[in-house]
């Protein structure tokens, strides 16, 4: 994409990276440049920083936490799971369904629906954001609560906000919904290894375990979030997806002498001038005293990693160890990648082209294993249409409806001809006469709403059960519905199928290899399967994009 006169938003924008792609993208005078980091003093001084070199590019500073409510973005998230109502929110953001109100009210979506971005690039260390909330040390402490008769609702909810996966997939939901509202065309993610590109035996942790089970739950997350990219990349109506996976130490930002800080605070000096008893030692006596100063050393700055001494530096950063890798040169790659040049860096394209797709074999096999099926069907004299194996309910439901409609019309074209409460009576009568069938619906799990809405034909195994509130509506999502109304909606696709193929172009114009040959033709007979596709294809835009 063309870079220039281009709005580009910078999700982590004040840290290492994010200052060093906005630094290399404002060589190519972009509209305007949006950084968006936690604290607003950082993203403030990030955005002073980059002035000088700004020209015409407008420096927009957004702060705030991309993965929380707009409510809660701005606070402190131990005070959100400390506040009962706050602590509701997140929960059923995370674990409700995805509605209009959670779309509504992030953080993220807002400010991808205000600005509009072109790109995105996501510098954000986000496996660390979700890995290090710890869900190990909770799970300990929920269990020793449980076993005293102190697990109440509010630790459990604060338990379930520390588990890493569902938090995750509830983030790309939303980035993926944000960035198509937004019209944003490519989104590029600065991922992590987690380790620094070191394996199991990474001797770099912050407990006594060696590796640690947080670290590797860190990896984890990164591969889980690197798996969702590659399916943001197939996702037709998203942007184009990248991801550059730094497997290195990332540094530095600078090197000075001066106080040193951890965690954005100065690390006090202490002294103990004699010897406690072992005994002691770690009763409550202190025996050490301020020496009223703070630390100050020569350092240099790793970003996000901290201040590391030479000593520290050098070991990380040893031949063998971590090894290291600048900002300026993820930076570039970062550019290379949004403008279309591909690096070779980029994951999501390595994974497109490692995995292994559909074969020209398995479509040939197909067409026997079809044959042979059919062959079966005729011997056995059965029609085999689902078992509420595959999944999900809503496509039993449909194939199920589909082959009603079969056995009432001889094509799609008489379908659409059809009339909806005549429909309606003819396959409720239909399943009146033909017990076999009707058994055969019910005992997988599907129910079937009779023909007024007022009666339900069930076995004892419901695949999806009623909706609190609404008895039909789960009707939708799992249920054969004979109801006036779902057959007119039949009938209306039925009717866009023949609308279809008379846009097709017909006579040697049409016979080209970028027809569609397998499309449904209104003379055709109702075959389940293919309106089952037709409609995941054109209603649910459920399409494969790349094979």
């Amino acid at each position: 994409m063309d870079l220039t006169g281009s709005t580009i938003m910078i999700l982590g924008g004040s840290g290492l990276v994010g200052h060093a792609v906005a630094r290399r993208l404002l060589d190519f005078r972009p509209k305007q440049i949006v950084l968006v980091a936690l604290y607003q003093h950082e993203t403030e001084a990030t955005a002073r920083a980059l002035a000088p070199y700004a020209g015409d590019t407008v420096l927009t500073v957004e702060h705030g936490d991309v993965y929380l409510p707009t409510a809660l973005a701005r606070g402190d998230r131990g005070s959100a799971l400390a506040d009962e109502r706050s602590r509701r929110l997140l929960v059923d953001d995370v674990y409700g369904d995805l509605t209009e109100e959670v779309l509504a009210r992030s953080f993220l979506v807002q400010l991808l629906t205000t600005h509009k971005p072109a790109a995105v690039v996501d510098a954000i260390n986000t496996a660390t954001a979700f890995a290090y909330q710890d869900v190990y040390t909770s799970t300990r402490q929920l269990l020793q609560r449980a076993a005293a008769g102190e697990a109440d609702l509010a630790a459990i909810e604060r338990h379930a906000l520390t588990m890493p996966i569902p938090q995750l997939t509830r983030h790309m939901q939303i980035l993926l919904e944000g960035l198509k509202r937004a019209g944003t065309r490519a989104y590029l993610k600065v991922g992590t290894s987690g380790t620094g590109g070191m394996g199991f035996n990474i001797p770099y942790t912050h407990s006594e375990e060696r590796p640690s089970r947080t670290l590797l739950t860190k990896s984890a997350v990164a591969g889980a979030h690197t798996l969702l990219l590659y399916l943001l990349g197939r996702t037709p109506g998203g942007p184009a997806t990248r991801e550059i996976k730094p497997a290195a130490a990332i540094g530095w930002r600078e090197i000075t002498h001066g106080p040193v800080r951890r965690g954005g605070k100065p690390i006090e000096l202490f002294d103990c001038p004699a010897p406690m008893p072992l005994a002691e030692a770690f009763a409550g006596r202190e025996g050490w005293k301020s020496l009223g100063r703070p630390l100050e050393s020569v350092f240099i700055n790793m970003g996000e990693n901290g201040l590391f001494a030479r000593e520290e530096f050098a070991t990380i950063t040893a031949l063998g160890q971590m090894e290291f890798i600048t900002p300026e040169e993820i930076a570039e790659y970062v550019v290379f990648e949004l403008q279309g040049y591909p690096t070779g860096k980029d994951v999501v394209a390595a994974l497109d082209g490692a995995t292994a797709g559909p074969t020209y074999r398995a479509g040939i096999l197909r067409e026997a294993a079809m044959q042979r099926l059919d062959a079966l069907e005729l011997r056995h004299k059965v029609r085999s249409v689902a078992f509420e194996m595959l999944g999900p309910p809503r496509l039993t439901k449909l194939l199920y409806e589909a082959y009603l409609w079969a056995r009432l019309h001889p094509s799609v074209e008489d379908l659409a001809k059809a009339d909806a409460r005549a429909l309606a009576a003819e396959a409720e009568d239909l399943l009146d006469r033909d017990s076999g069938l009707r058994a055969e619906i019910i005992s997988v799990g599907i129910p079937i709403v009779t023909s007024d809405g007022t009666g339900l034909i069930r076995g004892p195994r419901v695949v999806v059960p009623p909706t609190a509130g609404e008895a039909l509506g789960a009707a939708p999502r799992g249920w054969v519905d004979l109801r006036t109304a779902n057959c007119q909606l039949w009938i209306d696709r039925a009717k866009a199928m023949v609308a279809q193929a008379g846009k097709r172009a017909r006579g040697p114009q049409g016979s080209g290899s970028d027809e569609e040959w397998f499309a449904i033709e209104p003379s055709e007979p109702i075959v389940p399967w293919r309106m089952a596709t037709w409609i995941f294809r054109v209603e649910d835009q459920g399409e494969r994009s790349k094979r």
